[in-house]
């Protein structure tokens, strides 16, 4: 039994990259066209050829996680020293140099590039982690949605402070400024948490096999594996449908909806679009919360199906909402996102039972090579929706800082409705085909359980 307070402190990891990962989905597409200067179609290609870099590079980070020996264990360690750097290079991502704007384009590739490496190696072994702290069924979906409460927690308290210390540390009206230390704030806090993350948890699954595993007999047996090639193609689908909607949502409000004031907080304006995301993320919670006792009563793939159809049906109806329909634009993205919040646990979960079905299968365990997968398959949704973001706004005639056009306004409420929807139905068919049932997975635990004891 796994305690409450290394629970909490697992959390603590996926809270500091959630609070960054958050940012990135939200804000720095609006960040890159409208504060730092970019061209939307330059930022779409900029995230298309960084991030497919960056998702190649989760592997590399997995398989020097699963070949690391010290007396932290394999993945902690990563947690300790990656801390900082990935602070550090958090807020040079949002700083703004005075360079010309090829200089500018030059920046912003180097310094997110170098972010999204950082990033792979602190939380490819931290998501690691759920495989090797407890080798129960039922404790890792416990930690998988302590994991994503967690995250979305994060992501809430990231939301709900940016744009008010943004508006706090823009002097004369400097929002360039007013990033860059409202950033810091952020990369601080994230930089407490994993250490607080290091210091609370321990790893208890060790392989069957500890002699040095071959590379290519780990890649070989990935490959080879059905039900990682499903739950990767299920992953990347879900990190469209979220993608798409989370890159839309500032410019939805501010130039479609025109980001009406919703109410003062001493001389803070928070804007509809802050109260529409801060819903979304508590409502991601509930959805995270809902999603472990639900799954153990009617199984997880049954519980991400139910989620997705749901969030797809809503997704494509809120193309019909007014401009001053508020009340069912916020009910709308309160369903969709408890929706969201149920399946990402789950797929975490579900890949802690491919790393034991893959030992299973083939006697080594290549737990940090199977998670960065997942790793992968969440940076190459978010890297495809990324890019369609900035080339449909482009498409659609998007010219930053400017009353929109009818087409484009069109276009930006598309980005909400039904281009998103086509990713969460693709999801849907992908985890319709998946085959590890509660019951495999039981008699796989009971297998390598026997094989251990026989050591």
């Amino acid at each position: 039994m796994i305690k409450l307070k290394e629970k909490i402190a697992y959390g603590f990891g996926d809270m500091a990259s959630s609070m960054f990962w958050k940012l990135f989905g939200m804000y720095l597409m609006f960040f890159y066209t409208d504060i730092f200067g970019l061209k939307a179609a330059a930022v779409g290609t900029m995230f298309l050829i960084t991030r497919i870099w960056d998702t190649l590079f989760d592997p590399v980070a997995g398989t020097l996680a699963d070949r690391t020996n010290s007396r932290w264990g394999k993945f902690r360690p990563y947690i300790l020293y990656v801390a900082i750097p990935f602070g550090v290079t958090g807020v040079l991502t949002f700083s703004t140099p005075d360079l010309s704007p090829g200089g500018k384009l030059v920046y912003a590739y180097i310094t997110y590039s170098a972010m999204m490496m950082i990033y792979s190696l602190i939380n490819v072994p931290y998501a690691s982690l759920l495989g090797v702290i407890s080798p129960d069924a039922k404790d890792r979906n416990t930690l998988a949605s302590f994991r994503m409460a967690f995250a979305f927690g994060g992501s809430l308290i990231a939301l709900a402070l940016i744009e008010p210390l943004v508006a706090l540390f823009s002097k004369d009206s400097n929002q360039q400024t007013g990033w860059q230390m409202g950033v810091a704030v952020i990369a601080v806090i994230c930089v407490l948490l994993f250490l607080g993350c290091f210091a609370g948890v321990k790893e208890r699954v060790q392989p069957i096999k500890e002699e040095n595993p071959s590379l290519k007999e780990d890649i070989a047996d990935l490959t080879g594996n059905k039900p990682w090639w499903i739950l990767l193609c299920a992953g990347i689908m879900a990190l469209i449908f979220n993608s798409i909607r989370d890159g839309a949502t500032l410019y939805y409000f501010k130039y479609f909806i025109q980001n009406i004031e919703a109410f003062k907080l001493g001389s803070t304006s928070i804007t509809y679009s802050t109260l529409y995301l801060v819903v979304g993320q508590g409502a991601n919670i509930i959805g995270v919360i809902s999603a472990s006792p639900v799954a153990n009563r009617i199984g997880k793939k049954s519980t991400y199906m139910g989620a997705m159809v749901i969030a797809s049906i809503f997704s494509i109806l809120f193309y019909w909402l007014g401009k001053d329909q508020l009340i069912l634009i916020f009910s709308f993205q309160l369903i969709i996102s408890i929706c969201a919040g149920i399946i990402f646990p789950l797929l975490w979960s579900m890949y802690a039972d491919i790393a034991d079905y893959s030992e299973w299968k083939s006697g080594r365990r290549a737990t940090g090579l199977i998670f960065s997968s997942s790793s992968m398959s969440q940076k190459f949704g978010w890297t495809i929706g990324g890019a369609l973001t900035g080339w449909l706004l482009d498409a659609f005639g998007f010219k930053a800082n400017q009353v929109q056009a009818g087409s484009v306004q069109t276009g930006i409420l598309l980005m909400l409705s039904f281009l998103p929807a086509i990713g969460s139905v693709l999801s849907i068919v992908f985890i319709a085909l998946y085959p590890l049932s509660e019951s495999r997975v039981a008699e796989i635990a009971i297998a390598l359980e026997q094989r251990r004891k026989q050591q």
